[in-house]
């Protein structure tokens, strides 16, 4: 089993979907910047299932630091136009998470009752 491990922050806010067979699932985009490099940041979609993917739909927010780690998992699909394609997933398996952004966690403190 190949494994990934990274940090980042989220892209994007995560949304919660239903599978047909019932499942829970979303995707976390993270953007991680490469150590000591002025390079494009790496982009990275981590699956995540059941209670993780319920956790991070209600808690994380888009701009948020977060520390991952998940097993590689090719997968493989026929597009609209009938074209081969493939993709590498990150499922997974551990996830911590950090600050959030300045304006997410303004907005928080604003909704806690006096």
């Amino acid at each position: 089993m190949l494994t990934l491990a990274g940090n980042g922050r989220l892209t994007r806010q995560p949304e919660l979907r239903t599978t047909s067979s019932g499942a829970t699932v979303t995707t976390v985009a993270i953007a991680s910047s490469r150590r000591g490099s002025d390079d494009d940041p790496i982009y990275v979609d981590l699956i995540l299932w059941e209670a993780q993917a319920a956790f991070a739909a209600e808690h994380l927010v888009k701009g948020q630091a977060v520390t991952f780690a998940g097993r590689l998992e090719p997968r493989a699909w026929t597009d609209r136009e009938g074209n081969a394609r493939a993709a590498i997933e990150v499922h997974g398996v551990d996830l911590e998470y950090g600050a959030k952004p300045r304006a997410a966690a303004a907005d928080a403190e604003d909704a806690i009752p006096a």
